[in-house]
């Protein structure tokens, strides 16, 4: 897939609802964007094979303990530790290839692989740490992805938590919500974009955002911080025109004047 098919997949992705959205797909084509020479199809087998892989039941314990199996035990996906900061940990085609990565990272594995088979399977809003929630008879399982799809019970999700985000931090429904297909992918490249920025990587942090906004084109933040960082650059151009888009997508009046100042600043940056 060459980087245009990629970004055109992406693109095509903007009008698919949260139930179609091809989480498993679409994070091979954001990968692709930086491995555009990369053929894909013996990724698509892989998540196939993943899939055959897993022996599973009907209660949500069954089925949690079967992924874990296949994808940590089988196919020896793990979390990267050592390396965690490592860009290829947020790439969906190297994490096949080194069988690491991120938690989210690994997260849509699990829920691919577990759609495949016919189960539910999402992401949690968990703060800070990326848990996948698989249901079947008796409720649903949450797991770890990065630790070896071992199962969390509210204690251990509590210890994390306060791990995560502090010791005054309670667990909250809030916490156990799923996230939106379209989210869990955002989250990944999110990454991508975070480190870039921490490496004084302005351009490629850019081109992180702009790769997110080809399947987000709604989420108004991501308007508003390319347009930022386009005026950074010394854009002004484009960064008024991110700054519309922005504006488009944003209705609470505070935000929309935070915006309008924006816009103000950068056409006296122009004049």
């Amino acid at each position: 897939m060459t980087g245009e098919e990629s970004r055109a997949r992406l693109r095509a992705l903007a009008a698919v609802t949260d139930d179609d959205f091809p989480l498993g797909e679409a994070a091979l084509a954001l990968a692709a964007l930086d491995r555009p020479q990369v053929p894909l199809d013996r990724y698509r087998d892989h998540l196939r094979e993943l899939a055959a892989s897993v022996d599973g039941g009907a209660d949500a314990a069954a089925r949690a303990a079967a992924l874990a199996e296949a994808i940590a035990g089988r196919h020896r996906y793990q979390g990267d530790a050592l390396t965690y900061d490592d860009l290829q940990n947020a790439n969906l085609i190297r994490v096949m290839d080194r069988r690491k990565g991120l938690p989210v990272a690994l997260g849509i594995l699990y829920i691919e692989t577990a759609r495949r088979l016919g189960w539910q399977a999402s992401g949690l809003a968990f703060p800070g740490h990326f848990l996948i929630a698989v249901g079947g008879a008796g409720g649903r399982a949450i797991l770890d992805p990065f630790h070896g799809g071992r199962v969390c019970a509210a204690a251990d999700l509590r210890r994390l938590l306060k791990s995560m985000a502090g010791d005054d931090e309670e667990l909250e429904p809030a916490h156990y919500a799923p996230v939106p297909n379209r989210s869990v992918l955002l989250r990944l490249h999110n990454n991508v974009k975070l480190r870039r920025m921490r490496a004084g990587d302005i351009p490629g942090a850019l081109a992180a955002l702009e790769a997110m906004l080809l399947f987000a084109p709604a989420e108004a933040a991501l308007w508003h911080e390319a347009a930022l960082i386009h005026a950074h650059l010394g854009s002004l151009g484009s960064a008024l025109e991110a700054a519309a888009r922005a504006l488009e997508h944003t209705a609470d009046p505070a935000g929309r004047h935070r915006l309008a100042v924006l816009q103000q600043e950068l056409r006296s940056r122009l004049n």
